[in-house]
């Protein structure tokens, strides 16, 4: 399944998880991280309360890095309480414009 190009297995939780990921903002561009496109995947295993997340930076040198990763585990603990937030960083695939969404593109001027 796919939820705005966010590979899940589990589209409403996935969907219910991304109103807080919309409020995290990469400080740098001032654009959230679903719509700049840093968020892959999303899993849910609601046997074990756990959220495994895959993401990447827009470079592997971003010096926000730390601080986006740590505001996305907030913004996953808030909506799911409980729950135990992983987040993984891969660059792979790297992050490039085409991840982008239309509204991001737009927010950017692009």
């Amino acid at each position: 399944m796919s939820v705005n190009n966010i590979i899940t297995n589990d589209t409403e939780r996935c969907n219910f998880a991304l109103i807080g990921l919309y409020e995290v903002d990469d400080p740098e561009i001032g654009l959230n991280v679903v719509d700049l496109g840093l968020i892959y995947q999303l899993d849910f295993d609601s046997n074990e309360k756990k959220i495994d997340t895959q993401m990447t930076l827009t470079t592997q040198f971003c010096p926000m890095g730390e601080s986006i990763q740590s505001n996305i585990t907030q913004a996953l603990s808030n909506a799911f309480p409980e729950w135990q937030i992983n987040v993984n960083l891969t660059f792979e695939p790297p992050w490039d414009f085409s991840k982008i969404s239309p509204e991001g593109r737009e927010f950017l001027g692009h």
